[in-house]
């Protein structure tokens, strides 16, 4: 069986930044084994798969090379860029039937945005363990899905070496280091951050939309803001403009293809 198959970098306005993502079109579904053997041939940090289900409809899941996951931003966000640039879709939005309920992303003049659920944390008393883990003692400890660790200065942030072992021994998703933006280094960006998820076969995620519906509506409240402009300062780095509206976090992102072609199953 041939397949189409797509490598995007999403929340990047060009290639060699922002997170790439796979992305396979179906017509109908594979075998979850046989999409979790692409995910893990691919060995990003998510393969999209999509099977349409109505006009701008679709049913989308997402894998690491590891595991299904619930929610993934960057990945959402390149499936989109395929359909409007690659597969002739014309509708001003398309909707993702997911995991975590109808997903909606739209064409803007600025790029994509996407709709996601808010995943507020709750706080949590210092563990050693986790600064351990990190590499280093934040000043706050929240806890989502993810475990967000805030820290004092963007530089604390970027100087993180996790040790992937221990985080991966903490038997959390994913960790999240954040800190508020030095405007020296990051101009005009209200906050900054990284995101570690060993335990789903994903070391560092380089641009993480599931991280920052935590990530938004913590920054919202302590900086009293509904418009946010983030940064993650992974290697390779991303950019996201984000708007909290109640319960959903609206996220806006540039996606650029940098590989078409076939896959053979």
């Amino acid at each position: 069986m041939q397949l189409p198959i797509y490598q995007v970098d999403a929340f990047a306005s060009e290639v060699f930044r922002g997170n790439p993502a796979a992305v396979c079109p179906l017509e109908t579904w594979l075998p979850d084994a046989t999409m979790q053997a692409i995910a893990a041939e691919n060995n990003l940090a998510e393969t999209a798969f999509f099977v349409e289900t109505g006009p701008a409809q679709y049913h989308l899941r997402w894998f690491t090379p590891e595991v299904e996951v619930d929610l993934c931003g960057h990945a959402t966000l390149a499936s989109a860029a395929v359909l409007f640039e690659k597969r002739g879709q014309t509708a001003p939005a398309l909707t993702f039937e997911t995991r975590s309920g109808p997903l909606v992303v739209t064409r803007e003049p600025d790029g994509y945005t996407l709709d996601l659920p808010a995943r507020r944390a709750r706080p949590l008393p210092p563990d050693r363990q986790v600064a351990v883990a990190l590499g280093g003692e934040p000043a706050e400890l929240w806890l989502a899905r993810d475990c967000m660790a805030v820290y004092t200065t963007e530089a604390e942030v970027r100087g993180l070496a996790p040790d992937m072992a221990k985080l991966k021994a903490l038997g959390v998703f994913g960790f999240i280091a954040t800190a508020p933006a030095d405007q020296t280094h990051s101009p005009g960006v209200d906050f900054v951050s990284r995101f570690f998820a060993p335990g789903a076969g994903v070391a560092e995620d380089p641009v993480t939309g599931s991280a920052h519906c935590t990530l938004v509506p913590y920054w919202a409240d302590r900086l009293a803001k509904t418009t946010l402009e983030a940064r993650q300062v992974s290697r390779r780095g991303g950019a996201l403009r984000c708007v909290i509206e109640g319960d959903r976090v609206r996220m806006t992102g540039h996606a650029v293809c940098y590989l078409e072609g076939t896959i053979t199953v």
